[in-house]
């Protein structure tokens, strides 16, 4: 049973991956599923009916967002997003008392009934209850924002620069990066207002992007101690 007491107005980096590291994103559909559920789990509102589970769904854009805003009360501001084929990524703020355990509750609940429908099978999909870390540190929050966002780098081969590591990111679809890169992929899903402020300060949150990818090429024993420490902390 978990003992975390989530605090209202905290940050909270949750993931998760598949039980015995299986891939829970085993398609496009999948994904899109997934980020279906971000948005319309994120309602204090109960799923009225389990025929919602198996419909083809709607991928949110900017108009849904207002209509959702106005229909429910939200649970989280997911502040960013990152899916990967065995595991996914969300940087979170608890909006309301219990919030964060009753959205993962009902996105848990709601993708595995999808994916289990979908592919035949029965049982747990994810790896037990999902880990959480609480940001209490500012060099932590400016960090984690971005080793989300990197994530997907993971599934190519290294990048010879850090103009194309940008380039990929910018084109993937499965994350909120494309959002706060000026694009409009799920603009619904996120509320980037928080990061997209503090970031300013340091150009914007592109410029920051790549300092933090520009800083991850420094060899160790190049590295100052700050930026390995800094490397360390969101090593997760």
């Amino acid at each position: 049973m978990r003992k975390t007491i989530f605090a209202e107005g905290e940050i909270y980096h949750i993931y998760n991956r598949g039980a015995d590291k299986r891939e829970v994103f085993a398609d496009d559909c999948d994904k899109s599923r997934f980020v279906y559920d971000l948005e319309r789990m994120n309602c204090a509102a109960p799923v009225l009916h389990s025929g919602y589970f198996f419909a083809r769904p709607r991928l949110a854009r900017s108009e849904d967002s207002r209509r959702s805003e106005n229909a429910c009360q939200k649970l989280v501001d997911i502040l960013a997003f990152a899916l990967m084929p065995n595991h996914f990524h969300l940087l979170l703020i608890q909006r309301s008392k219990g919030g964060i355990a009753a959205f993962m509750q009902k996105l848990g609940t709601a993708y595995t009934m999808f994916f289990n429908k979908k592919h035949q099978r029965t049982g747990v999909l994810f790896q037990g209850v999902f880990k959480c870390v609480r940001i209490k540190e500012e060099s932590h929050f400016e960090g984690i924002p971005f080793y989300i966002h990197a994530n997907p780098l993971k599934l190519m081969p290294p990048f010879p620069s850090v103009e194309l590591e940008m380039e990929f990111l910018r084109k993937y679809k499965w994350s909120s990066f494309q959002d706060y890169a000026g694009g409009d992929n799920f603009p619904a899903i996120t509320n980037r207002e928080l990061l997209e402020e503090f970031f300013n300060r340091d150009g914007g949150f592109c410029a920051s992007m790549t300092k933090y990818l520009e800083n991850r090429r420094v060899m160790p024993a190049e590295a100052s101690p700050q930026q390995n420490q800094a490397l360390r902390r969101v090593n997760l």
